[in-house]
């Protein structure tokens, strides 16, 4: 038996075809038993069945294959050893197993955990009084711990189910239900059987809820399933729904599989939601829309979240990674095509300029060394939870938005229906992707996309002129400054002057000159006020690094409003990292953000709020003598657009507007803005009166809150306390994160700590607490001492998930200095563990970049001077 332990795949000895499953949970006393018969298909000798199973007790005597073949054979396990360390179930027969299709039978039982993992429970309160609920989830590797069963995304299987149940309650699975039997308190509900699938997307909630209905015009059935007295807020959602199933019926040219899709908001849920085939699972704050204390950010968020869920049907559940080394196919596509389905639905949300933030954030963490490839290699379970990360969602997201933009929209289109069509029910990997987009298209893409996806890091593209000659260079950026040796092909795209006419063509080596003439048709050394902007609309995956003159006349075009807003996010962005790379001075990134100062789209403002907050910390710790002027330049930066927007919504704003104002305001209080903080503190007072004043709208409220806390101390503790009767009134879960987001912006070490340590009180779900961790910077050093503190409660409560790497990087992060780098890693020397080992890397990686971009900053000759003559300009 010692032969199957440390192997990071199953042996293929026997292949599942159908489970035969019944679960009865008992939510008393937080326990389930049950039974699973498979069909299995024993395809070569072997004496032993080895599959997964974790956290079960199996009762041995009722284990045994039963041949299917006319002898019906019965066979008895004569060993059976659940090895912990590698979450498999050895069952060893008295002789070889015959050949054929037969049926493995045996009875197990488990505890409801409360790790938001496998089959958990959840708490919700009916009438004052908690109730449990018994809920999955199952991806990546969780399965095992509700039934024995081949947990692996390629051993596809169809699934019968049965629950037995309080009979008051609603019981849900993957499909509709075909019977139920009620025998007194209890009740046995059957299910029609799934088509064939992987075990990660079984699914079974069972507990008190209200619903909302409707139908999709080819007749699926589509439900919102809520806490009892909420169903109003699933309206959004189920609207979203229908029509988004309508639309990617159209676009993956494959009708929705199911006859029903459910939709159900859980209390306690780790990660943002989960695409169960049929019945998808979701935190409250990524289902519920409550049009009174609802923000815009709020709805959008719903919206992007369901659409992402809803393209995993076709993207992940009909055709399925093979592996976890390509979970990016998954959650890069259904990232992208959420973005795709939003923007037919939404299209004045703008949503696609708003991607921008997707790829940010995965250009940052592919700016370090310890990035990992688009697919990485993935040998054990325990180290799947730290790849659901932006390098697979996000940096995947953005290199099929690269492809889809250089291949056109309609091949694109085309070759993905294809894809689907060729793969459905079955498993596939990346290169099969790249084949059916290859076959579409007639372009190159294997070889095109390669360089993108196995190689972690991605290209800065150095721009220079010289004599009528454009110089591309390309080298691997690395936010540390370091030189790395990637090399990509790379679409280039480029502009000059006017948007009416575009140039792309493909960077394969390391560098390239061309003759601008022979390029643009036209000189531009002629015209001084011309300007060249390259990677067009950001849509390729990599920086830019513009010479000066370059880089100058881009700064004019924005002050002249030259540039739409896409470019203009990029500009400020590329300028950004290259300054955190210590590639360029942080005087030349203070005069072009001074270029922003009439700014109003959101996404470029809302990307400028985010840069000048890092740029406040890190000046705090490298020139403290100079924060006072840093903070009047960011303040002065603000005035124009916050001036422009008010405290108050406007008559037909648009919903980007919405979501600016409390971004706008909220910076303007952390930079010590007192007019602002004065305003917020009278708003939130009238609040305090009446939870439904006109005065303190949901989209400025975290504003308010923020604000509140910058003038909260040991002495004056009012405004936490108000805001901690506020979050123990509201049942809105989207209320509670706002205020944990709030709490911890607190400037006053001593209240930071109180707040970190109601965070381990039982009023704080555990999925919530990672929202206050985000400290203000007066707090860092008391979060570390807290983290330190508390680890070992924290690594015991959220171990076994991947909510504990948020503890991590969100305490670790912030630093910037050598010595605390190194005390952190002596204190995880002997603390660290599989599951945190990457972000962990990470997270000192950012603090030594941010260490050396603080010594620079000391180092830099005039940036008093600039800082100074900024911070007081009349904008």
């Amino acid at each position: 038996m010692d032969h199957f332990k440390g192997q990071p795949r199953l042996p293929k000895f026997a292949v599942p075809k159908r489970y035969d499953i019944l679960l009865k949970p008992n939510l008393s006393d937080c326990k389930f038993g049950g039974s699973v018969a498979v069909d299995l298909d024993i395809v070569s000798d072997t004496k032993f069945v080895v599959l997964n199973a974790a956290e079960l007790s199996i009762a041995s005597g009722s284990v045994s294959f039963t041949q299917k073949a006319s002898s019906k054979q019965v066979f008895k396990a004569i060993k059976v050893e659940l090895m912990e360390a590698d979450e498999i179930l050895v069952l060893e027969f008295p002789d070889l197993l015959p050949h054929g299709v037969g049926v493995l039978a045996m009875e197990f039982e488990g505890v409801l955990n409360d790790k938001m993992k496998g089959f958990y429970r959840s708490t919700y309160e009916i009438n004052g009084v908690k109730k449990n609920m018994a809920v999955t989830q199952f991806e990546p590797a969780d399965a095992r711990r509700c039934f024995p069963c081949w947990d692996e995304p390629a051993c596809k299987a169809s699934f019968k189910i049965t629950l037995v149940a309080p009979s008051e309650l609603v019981a849900l699975s993957n499909m509709p239900i075909t019977e139920e039997k009620i025998n007194g308190a209890l009740k046995t509900v059957s299910y029609q059987e799934t088509p064939i699938m992987s075990t990660y997307l079984v699914a079974v909630v069972v507990g008190l809820f209200d619903y909302v209905e409707n139908h999709t015009s080819d007749g699926v059935k589509v439900r919102v399933y809520c806490q009892v007295g909420k169903a109003n807020q699933g309206k959004f959602a189920l609207d979203v729904a229908v029509k988004t199933l309508e639309l990617y019926k159209e676009y993956f040219a494959t009708p929705y599989p199911l006859p029903k899709l459910d939709m159900i908001a859980i209390p306690d849920f780790a990660a943002g939601a989960m695409e169960n085939y049929g019945l998808v699972t979701y935190r409250e704050t990524a289902l519920l829309y409550d049009d009174k204390h609802s923000a815009a950010a709020n709805k959008q968020r719903v919206a992007t979240v369901v659409a992402h869920e809803l393209a995993h049907q076709w993207f992940g559940n009909l055709v399925t990674m093979e592996w976890w080394t390509h979970l990016w196919l998954n959650e890069g596509f259904a990232t992208w095509v959420s973005y795709l389905a939003t923007d037919s639905l939404f299209p004045e949300w703008k949503i696609w300029t708003q991607f921008l933030d997707e790829t940010v954030e995965g250009l940052k963490l592919d700016g370090l060394a310890e990035s990992h490839p688009i697919e990485v290699e993935i040998n054990h379970a325990s180290e799947i939870d730290e790849i659901f990360d932006a390098i697979s969602y996000r940096k995947g997201a953005s290199v099929i938005r690269m492809l889809q933009s250089y291949l056109g929209a309609e091949p694109f289109q085309k070759s993905l229906a294809a894809y689907i069509k060729k793969h459905a029910y079955s498993n596939a990997k990346t290169e099969d992707l790249w084949a059916a987009l290859e076959e579409g298209s007639g372009e190159p893409v294997t070889k095109l996309m390669n360089s993108w996806t196995s190689q972690k890091g991605y290209p800065v593209v150095a721009v220079n002129i010289k004599d009528q000659k454009l110089d591309f260079k390309q080298t691997q950026f690395l936010s540390s400054g370091s030189h790395g040796d990637g090399q990509w092909i790379v679409p280039i795209t480029l502009c000059s002057g006017t948007y009416d006419s575009r140039k792309n063509f493909l960077l394969q080596g390391n560098s390239e000159t061309i003759d601008v003439k022979e390029l643009l048709g036209f000189s531009i050394l002629d015209d001084k006020s011309r300007w060249l902007k390259i990677n067009v609309d950001q849509s390729g995956f990599y920086r830019v690094k513009y010479d000066d003159d370059l880089a100058a006349r881009l700064r004019h075009a924005i002050g002249k409003k030259c540039l739409n807003e896409t470019d203009r996010f990029g500009i400020l962005d590329d300028a950004f990292a290259l300054c955190m790379a210590r590639h360029q001075p942080l005087t030349s990134l203070l005069t072009l953000m001074s270029a922003y100062s009439e700014e109003l789209e959101y996404t470029v403002l809302s990307n400028l709020i985010h840069i000048s907050s890092t740029l406040g910390r890190i000046a705090a710790d490298a020139t403290p003598e100079l924060l006072k002027e840093f903070k009047h330049f960011f303040i002065n930066l603000f005035q124009y657009s916050a001036e422009k927007l008010g405290w108050d919504a406007k008559q037909g704003e648009s919903h980007l507007d919405s979501m600016l104002r409390g971004e706008l305001m909220t910076a303007l209080a952390v930079f010590g803005h007192d007019p602002t903080i004065d305003e917020a503190i009278r708003r939130f007072q009238a609040f305090l009166d009446d939870r439904n004043t006109p005065l303190l709208p949901p989209d400025v409220r975290r504003a308010a809150y923020v604000a509140v806390m910058q003038r909260v101390n040991t002495s004056n503790k009012w405004g936490f306390e108000s805001l901690l009767k506020v979050y123990r009134e509201t049942d809105l879960s989207q209320e509670k994160t706002r205020i944990l987001g709030s709490l911890s912006s607190c400037p006053d070490p001593n209240i930071v700590l109180e707040v970190l340590n109601f965070l381990l009180t039982p009023e704080v779900r555990s999925q919530d607490v990672v929202f206050g961790l985000a400290v203000s910077k007066e707090g860092r050093e008391t979060a570390w001492e807290w983290l330190k503190e508390n680890w070992e409660h924290i690594s015991k409560t959220w171990g076994s998930g991947f909510l504990l790497t948020r503890f991590v990087s969100a305490i670790v992060s912030p630093f910037a200095s050598f010595d605390k780098a190194k005390e952190v890693e002596e204190f995880f020397s002997t603390r660290t563990r599989p599951s945190i080992a990457r972000t962990l890397k990470q997270s000192i990686e950012r603090v030594h970049i941010k260490a050396k971009w603080a010594e620079s900053i000391r180092n830099e000759k005039q940036l008093a001077e600039a800082v100074t003559e900024l911070a007081y300009r009349k904008y």
